[in-house]
């Protein structure tokens, strides 16, 4: 929430400890945003397009798998890097020195 910019190649990661399917929201976000939902395997199982919110009740976003890790990018982010539901996906923590 909150979020009024995000850099052309930056995104947010939301790490699950546990397989979830819970939905995401847009609310009081400005600006829209695509989604990508990733399993316990590491495949791809879905890709949203999230709309800003304003209003009460906002949708929600979701798949009906569950998943481990969602991803969200600037919107058509996934689209541009032809990155879609079968594709792999991992999450690297990379510290800098």
């Amino acid at each position: 929430m909150n979020v009024e910019s995000l850099p052309a190649d930056e995104g947010m990661a939301f790490v699950f400890d546990e397989p979830v399917s819970s939905t995401f929201w847009m609310k009081d976000t400005p600006i829209p945003l695509s989604i990508a939902f990733v399993d316990e395997d590491g495949r791809v199982i879905g890709v949203r397009d999230m709309q800003p919110c304003e209003g009460d009740p906002c949708p929600t976003y979701g798949v009906d798998e569950a998943y481990v890790l969602a991803i969200e990018a600037n919107l058509g982010w996934f689209e541009e890097h032809g990155i879609d539901a079968g594709d792999t996906a991992e999450l690297r923590v990379m510290a800098y020195q």
